[in-house]
């Protein structure tokens, strides 16, 4: 039985994204997942999350919130970084944690839109895991549609008054703070009417549902919440009011880079768990690796990673000069999903009935992985989206 975190086999054409300073953080990274993470898999799945103190170890360690500047309790790193985070993440085959949600996409949303106050409230909290923080946009009978947003928020006197609910909520049963994707105008344009406002979780009227029960990637934390006529101060408001569609758009071409990243790098450690596994079982007295079925379907397969490698890396490339388009991420995300989803199913083949029993990592890479090509926006959205440009 194969367990634990495994390196990738090296790419046919060499990586040139990472300096020695991102390779050193790289190995801090995998001790903390070898060490905190990966001896705690069975509980956080029985559990259907993580233990809450993993977020103060990893605020300990520098782990969270990388990217935002000092001034806010980060390190003011590029976002290099977060691809390391999130490549180690899958490299120990771990589907638990939440931090590039809190990290990349939450904090984000903060440094980029929030005033002064707001970021420096809660940015240091996040960097340190003192709070842990989720973003509300889908609602039951919505999904992808955000324009079609039900929750509400009316302003009354100082106050807005949100009701309403979300649901698939990562981070949302630990979360002390989330940020609401909220109806605050009657527009005909839906797209003008939307708003984000920052909720704490101790807020009176605001609750939350038990972890749901998915059928993979169990120890993640994802819930429903509840708004029951929960009241914020005019204060909680992100940006300006009517401008939440416009921020959503800036931010989840980011997003959906952030599962490209899971997926390629996930779809890597099943290649490579696969690899190590044909060498080691026998069958008709030779390896698996032997015949010739294998090993064609292994060039195969390395054949479709290294070519999704050498595209989103050039992502990330375009990502870090600011110049990536929403149509660009839209494709890594939908073809390398696509491709994660191809590679673990024909890896899982080569395993034979061993590949069915949860004992060997491929059986959960193939349950985990399923839901990368629904949420950041269902792949049939990313086509459209690329569709628009033609």
């Amino acid at each position: 039985m194969q367990s634990g975190a495994i390196r990738p086999i090296a790419n046919m054409l060499p990586r040139h994204l990472f300096t020695a300073e991102h390779e050193a953080f790289r190995e801090s990274v995998r001790k903390f997942y070898a060490k905190e993470v990966v001896p705690n898999t069975e509980k956080y799945e029985q559990q259907q999350h993580v233990d809450r103190d993993l977020w103060n170890k990893a605020g300990a360690m520098g782990l969270l919130c990388a990217t935002m500047p000092e001034t806010y309790g980060g390190s003011g790193v590029d976002r290099l970084y977060s691809m390391i985070l999130i490549e180690e993440q899958a490299y120990a085959m771990d589907s638990s944690t939440g931090f590039s949600l809190h990290s990349d996409i939450v904090a984000n949303y903060l440094n980029n839109f929030g005033n002064e106050a707001q970021k420096n409230y809660w940015l240091p909290k996040m960097a340190s895991g003192e709070t842990v923080t989720a973003i509300a946009m889908t609602e039951p009978g919505t999904g992808s549609d955000l324009q079609a947003v039900r929750t509400t928020a009316v302003l009354e006197g100082d106050d807005y008054v949100i009701n309403g609910s979300k649901i698939f909520i990562t981070n949302g049963y630990l979360c002390d703070m989330v940020i609401v994707v909220c109806k605050t105008g009657s527009s005909d344009k839906g797209s003008a009417n939307l708003s984000l406002l920052i909720v704490e979780a101790d807020r009176v009227g605001f609750s939350k549902g038990k972890p749901l029960n998915k059928i993979g990637m169990k120890g993640q934390d994802t819930c429903e919440l509840f708004f029951d006529n929960v009241r914020v101060p005019k204060e909680n408001l992100l940006g300006m009011e009517g401008m939440g569609f416009m921020m959503l758009m800036k931010e989840l071409a980011w997003e959906r880079m952030l599962v490209a990243i899971i997926c390629q790098a996930g779809a890597e450690a099943a290649f490579a768990h696969t690899v190590q596994y044909t060498k080691e079982r026998k069958a008709f007295g030779k390896p698996i690796s032997a015949f010739q079925n294998t090993r064609f379907k292994l060039a195969e397969l390395r054949t479709e990673i290294d070519f999704s490698r050498a595209y989103l890396d050039r992502c990330m490339e375009l990502q870090l000069e600011d110049k990536l388009g929403i149509d660009a991420a839209a494709a890594a995300k939908y073809k390398i999903s696509e491709m994660f989803s191809k590679v673990v199913d024909e890896c899982l083949q080569l395993h034979g009935g061993y590949g069915y029993m949860m004992e060997y990592p491929i059986a959960r890479a193939y349950i985990d992985n399923r839901a990368n090509r629904i949420y950041a926006g269902t792949n049939e959205i990313m086509k459209e989206l690329i569709s628009r440009t033609l």
